[in-house]
Formats: structure tokens, C-alpha cells, sequence
């Protein structure tokens, strides 16, 4: 089943919901990055946050970037996303390991650590928006209800998950965002609180097979709700050898020649899609006489 996110409105326009199914890109992220069953459920949750997040971005050309910067044994995650459903991102260390919390659950928290949640939106102005807040408990979902608790006064449920099988291979992948919108009357607050703090958790829809429209008729049943959007998402890396002689001819003649004097071919490394680049001492003298 191809993954997909479902944008929707309920409670008369008071209420937006997010909700995506995301296990074939998690899954190529894992293939990509060799992840340990951890690390794959940490960038996982983080790559099906970006999607839904990005689809909320109002122009095709704007990204969206989210960091975590932690101090346990993953390290730091990335993921940027753009409004059309590409998302694409890495963990520093990706066969980094911890002990279970429990038999057959995960221990992402503490993989994660203690550090913080940064959001980045490139909406296409002179500087970009950037807020940023500590981790709660490093378990991702937990994470950005707090930013938007926090950075942008929008109180949220928001619910992510990666049930992985046999050989780390992920068998399903997903989540929703549910937001009360400014002026939604306090009564449908109440009732929706209710109705999120009745679910029994994300991975039981997931392991149910629930599509993201079931997801969302089971987390606001009763709501009215109205699917607006459906949007396919995928796992995508735009990188290219032409991006990245860009690159190297940003950092100027002094530096280029520089590398030209050390007479060896130079290796770039995407972290994205671990693609390999490499630059002839010829391909850095053309760039020379570019600079």
C-alpha cells in the first residue's frame, strides 16, 4: 500500500487533523541508513511528523526541518519535508542500541536522551522561522506537542508509531495531529480530550491495519469530520552532483584551491541518501576558474 497523508477539518471547521500512513518510507529510510530497530523507530516518528507537518506548508517551494539534538547514544536526527509530500532524513549514529523498556517495546526515550526539539520553516522570506524547545521525555510524539504547546500556542494530540518485524523490517508506520483551532468552543476541547485520552495508543491502529481516514473517524468519531486533502508521501532525496559543485564553489577560491594542492580526488558523502560524489582534481580546477 502506497504511503499517503489525509488532511481534514471536524467540529464544524474548529478542529484540524492530520493523520498518515508512512511505512514504505520508513522503511527506505532504514534500508538507506543500515538503522538498528531503535533508531529506525526514533527517524521513523520523526520522518511521519515531517510529512504531515510539511502538508501544512502553504507553497510548494517552501521546507520544513525538524532537529533533534539529544544526548543519548542516537545522537541527532534530521528530517526536512517540503509541502508535496517528499520527506527524506538521517540519525547520526544509526546502529546506536539500548535495552528495551519492556519486552517488545522500545526504548526510544532513552535512546534519544535529554536535549531539544528545534522547528525550522523556510517560507520563503528573508530569515526563517525558527522555535525551539526542550525534549520532554525524547519519545518524538510527546516532543512536539510540547513545541506547539510552547512555540506556537496551539495546544495538540499528536500520536506517532513504527511497529518493526523480523530482521528490523518495518511493518507498519504512522501517526495523526489533531489540533483545536483558534475560537473552537471549549465544550468540543473537552469532548476531544475525551475522546484521545479513551484511544488504546497508536500502535494498536497501526497493528489493526487502520487506513489514515479510519484513524482519524476512530480518534473524532462523532466530530463531523470532512476529509479536505489526500496527499501521497514518499521518501525522496533531491541531491545531485550539480548541488553539490554548488556547494563547493560556495566556500570560495582560497578553499577550492586548497583542495586542488592536496592533488587527490575529493569525496562528498550525501547524509540523506548516502549517496557518494566525488570531484577529479580537474572537476575542482573547472570550479576554479567558475569561482
Amino acid at each position: 500500500m502506497a504511503d499517503y497523508i489525509v488532511r481534514a477539518q471536524a467540529a464544524g471547521k474548529q478542529v484540524r487533523a492530520l493523520a498518515a500512513t508512512t511505512a514504505g518510507l520508513v522503511e527506505k529510510a532504514r534500508v538507506i541508513h543500515r538503522t538498528t530497530p531503535v533508531a529506525t523507530a526514533a527517524l521513523g516518528r520523526l520522518l511521519t511528523a515531517g510529512a504531515m507537518m510539511g502538508c501544512t506548508l502553504k507553497e510548494e517551494n517552501n521546507l520544513l526541518t525538524l532537529q533533534v539534538t539529544g544526548d543519548g547514544p542516537l545522537g541527532m536526527l534530521l528530517v526536512t519535508a517540503d509541502a508535496k509530500g517528499n520527506v527524506k532524513g538521517y540519525v547520526k549514529n544509526p546502529d546506536a542500541a539500548v535495552p528495551p523498556k519492556a519486552p517488545g517495546k522500545l526504548n526510544v526515550g532513552g535512546a534519544v536522551g535529554r536535549g531539544a526539539l528545534r522547528v525550522i520553516k523556510d517560507l520563503g522570506l528573508k530569515e526563517p522561522y525558527s522555535g525551539q524547545v526542550e525534549l520532554k521525555n525524547g519519545e518524538i510524539a510527546e516532543d512536539l506537542a510540547y513545541y506547539f504547546a510552547v512555540s506556537e500556542q496551539v495546544p495538540s494530540a499528536v500520536a506517532l508509531g513504527v511497529l518493526t518485524g523480523a530482521g528490523g523490517s518495518v511493518l507498519q508506520a504512522g501517526g495523526f495531529i489533531i489540533q483545536p483551532l483558534p475560537g473552537c468552543e471549549e465544550q468540543a476541547v473537552a469532548k476531544l480530550e475525551e475522546a484521545i485520552a479513551g484511544l488504546e495508543g497508536i500502535t494498536g491502529l497501526l497493528a489493526a491495519g487502520l487506513l489514515p481516514e479510519q484513524i482519524l473517524e476512530r480518534v473524532l468519531d462523532g466530530f463531523d469530520l470532512e476529509i479536505l486533502e489526500r496527499t501521497a508521501a514518499c521518501y525522496h532525496c533531491n541531491c545531485s552532483r550539480e548541488k553539490i559543485e554548488q556547494v563547493v564553489l560556495s566556500l570560495g577560491g582560497r578553499e577550492i584551491e586548497a583542495m586542488i594542492a592536496d592533488k587527490e580526488p575529493v569525496e562528498i558523502h550525501c547524509h540523506f541518501c548516502n549517496k557518494k560524489y566525488v570531484l577529479s582534481v580537474a572537476d575542482l580546477q573547472r570550479l576554479l576558474s567558475e569561482a
